[in-house]
């Protein structure tokens, strides 16, 4: 049987999660899979009993505030250059000596070079082909033309990949369209696949168990406070959210996830209302039965929320062009409110939970997407397109 080769983004979890389901999916088809990542998503991939080659990282610089630190990046530059250069020769060498049939990249740019250079062919799963400036440097008309430069740079480089598949829905639903759409060189080659996070199958029964286990009282209002992204940044969120929750209307539940992969399973009372997780292990369910999500802005999440037809409030990571362009789409077709992070204050926070409460409209938006995701099934695709290389 063939093998295929994987190779996530290394910050955060998603892009990492995705192609794990797509490697138990392969397994179960007696494929053979191989993985190469770096950072959080490196523990994560041999946390689920996968082999992984660990490449030089390519992350980020964040601020002390948990926003992305632009000063900072700049500085990493000539890192940057000498890791991405590592990256390909350390991929090149990968893909040569386990010869897999396919490699399937997310995100990443050196796979699909290695792959080109030893010949074979390659996917690359993809939800942002450009980089957006932040707001503030959006304004000068000269950064926008150097954001447009790049982005047609960049969608030069991922069209050097056989196949670009989108996990997201088709127009107009697509919570990505700020970072994938206007980019003429890769534009015409994007194949909607339809979300990449799990199918939940949740029974009222594991729900009833997961709230009487917490004391959550169903009739009343439960916000899920889902936090994500780079480590240095989630427990600004975090702090927020509790400090947000105490000015909240009594009667409004809080579940609060630090997102922390290693973390205690075991949850914290904070208050009468309020509920802790390092890492939570009832997700799922508490996604299920919650009246409304805070969230960052990922696509991954976002597109999880919309599964399961939650209005959101989304709080995207300073300076953050992907998150924002998420963000801010959710908030054009109604199905939740951004709040910008700079100087938020809890009370602005617990004003955006009231509001998105109190509005069925953001509710009936997300239904509405909800039926076109159910139409589509982005893992059983993805794994499918994989499936015809090997």
């Amino acid at each position: 049987m063939g093998a295929a080769y994987l190779a996530p983004y290394g910050v955060g979890l998603g892009h990492a999660s995705r192609l794990v389901m797509v490697a138990d999916e392969l397994q179960k088809h007696g494929f053979e899979v191989r993985f190469s990542s770096f950072g959080e998503a490196a523990s994560f991939i041999s946390m689920q009993g996968y082999r992984c080659a660990t490449v030089a990282p390519m992350e980020f610089a964040w601020s002390a505030e948990g926003g992305f630190s632009v000063k900072h990046s700049l500085a990493n530059i000539p890192r940057w250059f000498t890791n991405f250069s590592r990256q390909v020769n350390q991929e090149a060498r990968n893909i040569s000596l386990h010869d897999p049939g396919v490699v399937v990249s997310d995100s990443r740019l050196s796979p699909i070079i290695g792959a080109k250079l030893v010949g074979t062919p390659s996917i690359v799963v993809l939800n942002q082909i450009k980089l957006l400036l932040s707001p503030r440097l959006r304004e000068l008309a000269i950064a926008r033309l150097v954001e447009d430069m790049i982005g047609e740079l960049l969608g030069s480089l991922w069209s050097l990949a056989d196949r670009i598949l989108v996990p997201d829905l088709p127009p107009p639903f697509t919570i990505s369209s700020h970072n994938i759409w206007n980019i003429g060189s890769a534009a015409r080659r994007l194949e909607y696949i339809g979300f990449t996070s799990p199918k939940h199958d949740v029974t009222e029964t594991r729900m009833e168990h997961v709230a009487g286990s917490l004391g959550l009282v169903r009739s009343r209002p439960i916000v899920y406070v889902l936090v994500s992204g780079p480590s240095q940044t989630r427990m600004v969120l975090v702090r927020l959210a509790i400090e947000a929750a105490k000015l909240s209307d009594p009667k409004i539940q809080f579940v609060i996830s630090e997102g922390k992969a290693n973390g205690s399973p075991e949850p914290k009372k904070i208050g009468e209302s309020v509920w802790y997780y390092e890492w939570c292990p009832v997700r799922d369910e508490i996604l299920a039965m919650c009246d409304a999500l805070v969230l960052r802005g990922g696509h991954v999440a976002l597109s999880q929320a919309i599964q399961f037809g939650k209005p959101v409030l989304t709080i995207p990571i300073e300076n953050h062009g992907e998150q924002l362009g998420n963000s801010r789409k959710i908030a054009e077709l109604g199905m939740g409110k951004m709040l910008l992070p700079k100087g938020l204050s809890p009370k602005e926070m617990s004003d955006g939970i009231s509001e998105l409460l109190a509005n069925p409209e953001y509710r009936k938006r997300a239904q509405d997407a909800q039926r076109q995701a159910e139409n589509l099934d982005g893992i059983a695709n993805l794994v499918k397109i994989v499936k015809s290389y090997l």
